[in-house]
């Protein structure tokens, strides 16, 4: 019996050479892994707790998955290891990679569901949308992703030849001869057995690789929550109130905080503002989600702000775009998963019941009572070290690294001592201690345990009063944290219900409830940016870039971000946590909470590129075609603008050496090139945007219609003097608007993949300002709010975007088709993919 695996590697986002050539040692993939580098990091950490009976010195083996390998030779790395150094075989390995999508499945078997269950205990998944064909001789067999993203068909010929490949039509054949024709569905498994000389079905295999272990008797190891408050003494109760040093003598407003709640100067301490906690905490814990905005951004980036921003803040989340598409986490919600094992790992090698022995955490953000309860735990001989991440006031700036430095060792220890638990905890920050920045405290100890091989040994908790927006959990989780308790945000909104500003039916159960809920839609939707589907595989993936961090922070905190800048440094770090530490306790009587002006622009706060000085200044030069006017403009947002960007630290260095005049292309050849950005109708009223239409098309530049596409009336009856038709029309993912009259009318179609604005999301339009005008121009219904999808549900490879290009040519022709991608570092090899 003969096998073959043949790939023709289509390189998209690397570049091509011949020692990433496919198949690899046992595979061949056609795709993307998402959650590659949590992956790799996480085997790397696991280096400390594996031994194999195989293999006598299994440290020769390390690492496991050799550097500057892409992601289909670290995914080959792994599987070649679990299947030579451990008791698997190679359907096994595969499926403990590449589970189902199992955690919502309802009408899954108990048996394979068991067996899913023990393997996330196990290891995390290797997650993304990809196509994995593989085999050992023995086997030879494919397996698709949880989404089902990538194309997989088959054949089963009578003259007992199978072939499968991504398309039809690779093996010629005549249908006569056809004895089944199918696909792979998301998740599932076609597996030949030379041996036995049969294809095994996936029921049938899983069923059996399920049933060879007593998992379902394994899983009894498990330890949850519900677990350890019955064996637990702490028991629930309305803590006492917040310790405080002052009074309020003016009443709060029944609605907004704007003073400082009990004169508790902590709330300065942690960075919190009047903008935080009014326009992003009390909206989660009264609504259950984020509060939605509709502008951008434009205040400085931190390493450029003159306040003292949080360390979160210099990290920019990374996304997918194109071959590695995001997913939808609220429409495609049953492949989504916060659930997550933490605690110490055990050998992988060894498939046993211990690997069970770990605590089951249903999403990562813990109440103040839970936290309590794993602080006191010694149930099943578990036990939990407590460490400050504060440091003496007198210590000075220098203390912040030297905090670091006793945390990292007191970690390592705790590990080495047999502590199964680890507590981070800032609770002890006051008028004599500072608090390092939580996520400088955990990136330093997660990177330390793991150079000590001691991370798996351990979980690590964060009890924080600093962290409290989705942006902050995401970064603590991307750095390796395994549960945290924002204990601030808690006591905060106790004190505010006391106070009336929050309600008094939101009790101490549902403040929690509504703000973890808020909090698990947030992760997943960043999560889904990545395009990863659970939590497991996005913890300590650092799916991040830092922007304006330096050399020496990046490499003791955050070891394998890029930092491209440089920047802040320590030194920094600590002179502005002393900055917030003097604020929050000096002398003075601090009753009315700071609002920096992050989101809103006010006179002294923050500086904005768009500040209503310029605006004033160019609404006068437009309506008063005032030069002066102008002159202000340009100034003043030359100045904001060096203020707030990167690129306004450059400056134009002149030529000694300076062109002709007569070699220089006129002005009205380069505004041919001019195009607005794709603001749809919706996002901006429909007199700004036919103005903007008619403007580009008397300069004889192009305007782009956005996502929401265009009144027939503006290209079907144009105005020679006051043309409103928008040369390019813009196809995104939720097709707003696109019909064949729209596509015909056209002189650029463009497929929006990404947006800048928010990457990896879709546009969204609140019902509110769904007009009737729009609703008809969009084909839906005033009032309903219209989501764009964050991926073009017919697009989820180059193979599917050049069948929507060809669709559009078919419309129209004599357009030039463009793909509209984000800007990001490289991004210039996904583009020549595309």
């Amino acid at each position: 019996m003969c096998v073959a695996l043949v790939h023709t590697r289509f390189s998209t986002n690397t570049f091509p050479s011949w020692e990433r050539a496919h198949p690899l040692r046992m595979l061949a993939h056609n795709g993307e892994i998402n959650t590659l580098r949590g992956n790799v990091n996480l085997m790397k950490a696991r280096e400390g707790v594996m031994h194999s009976p195989y293999v006598e010195d299994l440290k020769s083996l390390y690492p496991v998955v050799e550097p500057n390998l892409s992601d289909s030779g670290s995914l080959d790395c792994v599987l070649e290891f679990l299947v030579m150094a451990g008791k698997r075989d190679l359907p096994e390995a595969v499926m403990t990679m590449v589970p189902e999508a199992w955690q919502n499945d309802r009408t899954m078997p108990d048996e394979k569901r068991d067996f899913y269950h023990w393997a996330a205990c196990a290891m995390e998944p290797w997650d993304g949308p990809a196509l994995l064909t593989f085999t050992d001789g023995r086997y030879i067999g494919a397996i698709l992703d949880r989404n089902g993203l990538r194309p997989s068909r088959f054949y089963v010929l009578k003259d007992n030849i199978m072939v499968m490949a991504s398309e039809v039509g690779v093996y010629d054949t005549d249908p006569a001869n056809v004895a089944l024709k199918s696909r792979l569905k998301p998740g599932r498994m076609l597996l030949v057995d030379t041996k036995e000389k049969r294809i095994i079905q996936d029921v049938e295999l899983k069923m059996r690789i399920a049933k060879s272990r007593p998992h379902s008797d394994w899983l009894k190891e498990e330890i949850t929550m519900e677990e350890l408050r019955a064996a637990s003494s702490v028991v629930p109760e309305s803590p006492a109130a917040v310790v405080t040093n002052g009074e309020i003598k003016e009443e709060l407003t029944e609605h907004d905080m704007t003073r400082i709640w009990g004169g508790d100067r902590r709330i300065s301490l942690f960075g919190y503002s009047i903008e935080t906690i009014n326009m992003l905490l009390l909206p989660m814990i009264r609504t259950k989600k984020e509060a939605l905005g509709s502008m951008g951004n434009d205040a400085p980036l931190a390493c450029l702000s003159q306040f003292q921003p949080l360390p979160y803040e210099y990290f920019k989340q990374l996304f997918a775009q194109v071959t590695n598409p995001p997913i939808d986490p609220f429409r495609e919600k049953i492949v989504m998963s916060l659930m997550c094992p933490i605690g110490p790992e055990q050998n992988i090698l060894q498939p046993s019941a211990k690997q069970c022995h770990r605590l089951m955490l249903p999403q990562p953000i813990i109440s103040l009572r839970d936290l309590k309860v794993l602080k006191k735990n010694t149930h099943r001989g578990w036990k939990t070290k407590e460490i400050d991440v504060t440091f003496a006031k007198e210590e000075g700036p220098e203390g912040l690294e030297k905090t670091l430095n006793r945390v990292c060792d007191e970690a390592a220890k705790a590990a080495r001592d047999g502590y199964q638990l680890i507590v981070l905890s800032d609770r002890k920050a006051g008028a004599n201690r500072v608090p390092v920045s939580m996520l400088l405290a955990l990136g330093a100890t997660h990177h330390h345990l793991i150079e000590e091989r001691q991370r798996m040994k351990v979980g690590l908790i964060l009890e924080t009063g600093e962290a409290r927006e989705v942006h902050h959990m995401c970064v603590l989780l991307g750095y390796g944290a395994d549960a945290i308790c924002p204990f601030f945000v808690f006591e905060m909104a106790k004190s505010l219900r006391e106070e009336g500003v929050l309600e008094p039916a939101l009790t101490d159960e549902v403040l929690y409830k509504n703000y973890s809920e808020a909090m698990e839609r947030g992760i997943s939707k960043v999560m889904a940016k990545m395009g990863i589907s659970t939590l497991q595989s996005y913890k300590g993936a650092q799916i991040f870039e830092a922007v304006g961090l330096a050399e020496e922070v990046v490499n003791k905190c955050f070891k394998g971000t890029q930092s491209r800048i440089g920047g802040v440094t320590f030194k920094v770090l600590a002179k502005e946590a002393y900055e917030r530490h003097h604020l929050a306790y000096s002398d003075k009587d601090m009753l009315v909470l700071r609002n920096p002006g992050l989101y809103h622009w006010r006179q002294g706060g923050e500086k904005h590129i768009n500040d209503p000085l310029s605006l004033a200044n160019l609404q006068e030069a437009a309506v008063n075609k005032s030069t002066n006017a102008y002159d202000r403009f340009r100034e003043s947002t030359l100045d904001s603008v060096r203020d707030c960007t990167i690129r306004g630290q450059l400056e134009f260095v002149p030529s000694d050496n300076p062109v002709d005049i007569s070699e220089v292309e006129p002005a009205s050849e380069i505004v041919k090139r001019f195009a607005t950005g794709a603001m749809s109708f919706g996002s901006i009223s429909l007199e700004a945007h036919q103005t903007l239409a008619v403007a580009m098309n008397k300069v004889g530049g192009k305007s782009n219609t956005g996502e929401g596409g265009e009144n027939p009336d503006r290209y079907l009856n144009q105005d020679p003097d006051f043309n409103k038709r928008s040369a390019i029309k813009q196809v995104a993912s939720g097709r707003f608007g696109v019909t064949i009259s729209y596509l015909a009318n056209s002189d650029d179609l463009q497929i929006k993949m990404a947006q800048g604005a928010k990457p990896g999301e879709g546009g969204e339009l609140p019902g509110y300002k769904v007009t009737e005008d729009i609703a008809k121009t969009r084909h839906s219904v005033a009032g309903v709010g219209l989501i764009s999808p964050p991926p073009h549900h017919d697009i989820y490879s180059i193979e599917d975007l050049a069948e929507l290009i060809y669709d559009l040519k078919c419309a129209n022709p004599n357009a030039r088709i463009s793909v509209k991608l984000v800007s990001e570092v490289g991004v210039g090899v996904v583009a020549s993919g595309v």
